[in-house]
């Protein structure tokens, strides 16, 4: 049984029309189902505007779902509310991709952690100062700069702040929404290799969101991608790289820099990404894709496992088919 199981989860804004124009929705994340194993890494990638983080968001119930199931060990937490769903909080928590808007920058780094401990444990005073400096040292910061306030560090020790307070009432899921995207190069390794370790110590299940592949690759065991809402393509880190089972994920591979790839060797796609205010009819990446057809212009290709591992939303996608040739 699956840590995290997502069943058919919708997340749609209502938009503002007149009053006599028929109620239209923009639908941010449109029928999206995968699952995650206790100590495994997802990683998630997509163009801006996709639905990354409003997925994210709505895992974590900062957004409301508007139909589906979000379950951790068994329980349904999109459909708890009040009292329960702050109890719940504790078994899932967010590392947001802004280190600098993350953390409230009235708070001192004790005061920031103490807050968690005391809402989501029952450690006394001298036990909470214990975890606080644990948790500093496993983030790989000396504990006497926990009376600190935030503007005292830097980006990447904002983001080690962050982790530790996502950590601090012992989560079963992380999500980090592009953890380190507001960082400098130098920095995101170090962030990168950080979540690794701690994930291999607390065993912890971790969605890693970013638009880098080459980094979600390095990080994750499996990759899903999305496109305008919907998940096009589910596949094992390895192997979604080496043989790519839907045209838009060729696309993005192509577009990653190596020193062996050739410039002729880029996927060019023709056109913008569609409005999600007005979404294409059918398969959503159809008029972009030069593969699409008649029946990709009309019907809409649902999720399915192609081969043991590897599933794809590809009318055109078959076990011995590799788009990025």
């Amino acid at each position: 049984m699956a840590l995290l199981e997502v069943k058919n989860l919708k997340v749609d804004y209502p938009l503002r029309g007149s009053w006599f124009s028929k109620k239209r929705f923009l639908h941010a994340v449109d029928n999206v189902s995968f699952a995650i194993e206790q100590g495994e890494t997802l990683g998630l990638v997509g163009e801006s505007g996709c639905g990354k983080s409003t997925l994210a968001k709505a895992l974590v119930r900062l957004e409301k779902p508007s139909a589906g199931t979000i379950s951790i060990d068994n329980v349904d937490i999109a459909s708890l509310q009040g009292k329960a769903l702050r109890k719940a909080r504790k078994d899932f928590q967010m590392v947001f991709q802004d280190p600098y808007g993350s953390l409230n920058p009235r708070l001192s780094i004790k005061s920031a952690l103490e807050e968690v401990l005391m809402l989501h444990t029952c450690l006394d005073s001298a036990g909470r100062l214990q975890r606080m400096q644990e948790l500093m040292n496993m983030v790989g910061l000396n504990p006497e700069l926990i009376n600190r306030y935030p503007h005292q560090f830097s980006g990447g020790q904002r983001q080690r702040i962050g982790i530790a307070r996502a950590l601090a009432a012992e989560p079963k899921l992380l999500i980090a929404d592009e953890p380190v995207s507001a960082l400098d190069v130098s920095v995101q390794a170090s962030i990168i290799n950080l979540l690794q370790e701690l994930q291999k110590t607390t065993r912890i299940a971790l969605l890693f969101i970013a638009h880098d592949l080459a980094v979600v690759e390095h990080i994750s065991s499996r990759i899903m991608v999305m496109y305008l809402g919907r998940v096009l393509e589910i596949a094992p880190a390895g192997e979604l790289c080496s043989r790519v089972l839907h045209p838009y994920t060729a696309a993005l591979i192509s577009a990653v820099p190596t020193l062996e790839k050739r410039h002729s060797q880029r996927i060019k796609l023709s056109g913008d990404v569609p409005s999600p205010l007005a979404p294409p009819g059918g398969c959503a990446f159809h008029p972009r894709c030069p593969f699409a057809t008649e029946q990709c212009r009309k019907e809409r290709p649902e999720l399915r496992e192609i081969a043991p591992g590897r599933f794809t939303a590809c009318f055109h996608a078959s076990e011995n088919r590799d788009f990025s040739c």
